[in-house]
């Protein structure tokens, strides 16, 4: 495993109890129910750039196929999430026999061949890993019934398969305007899109695969184990290829598979260097120094070792946003760039010659990269 992911997956670590995400933190928690108010409640559109109700419409579209057909955020077991399929239906969609399995004698090649099917189905990146049992809910709460329950993966679940899931690079720009919030709900919606065909895929193939949004356990450790990417100072995962361009899902199996590897390519070394992100962060929820065992507050997973943020005062800027949260971590990470041959060599630097990281940070602002867009250049465009 690299140094640095191998630095996170170490110390005392506990599973994390779904209560304490900040998204169900402010339904219950008797501190935060101003902050609730201000999150969860109505909000006027603006006459502003970003913030009018054409805006908000957008945004609310790209939530449309989550929130009415898997709600991976809210509960899981829905939908696209669903858990369990009846058998008989699986065989008659696919035109099988019922109990007709696929024999997998090479669990190297079936890994292949699930990476190619989730990419044809929508999936921007793809990794196997085991499943560390340490990144399960160790209880779910629902936000609305308040039900709070132990909560477990069934053994038989040895691998996961994790997907990330690109989000538009023109439209990130736009952040910390509500327009913004329009590319991660898109995402989210496409990751209960691949999340569930790729899990109905494996079902055709005679095994058992439960897909999952945000529900059911944590996915960032999750893509690291899976070879996507490195922790970056933000405490969003950083992929090689999109940086922290992405939203994550990922499905439980049976199926016989190979692990992939965690991956380094200087995610640490670089965000030492830099710390663009905790400079521009509204809400001054990201830290300026050294990882740390120790969280924030009950909403941070502590034991891991890791930079953390403060998830209280992100929230309290979404808040104040009009509810719009905000992507401005994303928007100026130097590793948040489109392809192109330019980026490809800066890459390579980041990955050989950490030496230089200072340069290349200075280079990104100078060449203004991560500088805010107009959001009405969106509607133009």
């Amino acid at each position: 495993m690299a140094e640095g992911n191998r630095k996170i997956g170490s110390g005392n670590i506990q599973r994390f109890d779904q209560k304490n995400i900040m998204f169900r933190r402010v339904r219950w928690d008797p501190s935060l129910q101003e902050l609730k108010q201000k999150w969860y409640g109505e909000h006027i559109a603006r006459d502003r750039p970003g913030y009018t109700l054409k805006d908000r419409a957008l945004e609310g579209a790209g939530w449309y196929v989550e929130r009415q057909f898997a709600k991976g955020n809210h509960s899981g077991n829905f939908g696209l999430y669903n858990w369990e399929v009846d058998p008989i239906e699986v065989a008659r969609i696919n035109r099988l026999a019922p109990g007709q399995r696929y024999p997998v004698s090479n669990p190297a090649q079936m890994s292949r061949d699930i990476k190619r099917a989730a990419k044809f189905l929508g999936a921007s990146l793809v990794g196997i890993c085991r499943l560390d049992r340490r990144w399960i809910y160790s209880h779910t709460f629902d936000p609305v019934t308040f039900e709070h329950s132990p909560f477990d993966i069934p053994e038989e679940f040895e691998y996961v398969i994790v997907i990330a899931v690109e989000m538009d690079y023109e439209v990130i720009k736009l952040s910390p305007a509500l327009i913004a919030e329009a590319t991660p709900a898109d995402a989210y919606s496409r990751m209960a899109y691949v999340a569930g065909r790729v899990a109905h895929f494996i079902r055709g193939l005679g095994y058992k695969a439960i897909p999952s949004g945000n529900d059911s356990a944590l996915n960032i450790p999750l893509a690291i184990d899976a070879g996507l990417g490195e922790l970056g100072r933000h405490g969003i995962l950083i992929t090689e290829k999109f940086g922290p361009r992405v939203r994550l899902c990922k499905v439980f199996t049976d199926l016989p598979l190979i692990p992939d590897k965690p991956i380094e390519f200087g995610v640490t070394e670089f965000c030492n260097s830099c710390k663009r992100c905790a400079e521009d962060c509204p809400g001054r929820a990201i830290s300026f120094g050294e990882p740390t065992n120790e969280g924030f507050t009950v909403s941070n997973n502590s034991g891991a070792y890791k930079w953390y943020i403060d998830p209280e005062k992100c929230f309290q800027f979404w808040g104040k946003n009009d509810g719009g949260g905000c992507n401005n971590c994303i928007r100026v990470c130097p590793f948040n760039k489109s392809t192109g041959w330019l980026h490809d060599v800066s890459r390579f630097i980041v990955r050989n010659a950490s030496w230089l990281d200072p340069l290349l940070v200075r280079m990104d602002e100078l060449l203004g990269y991560g500088k805010r867009a107009k959001a009405e250049q969106f509607w133009r465009s």
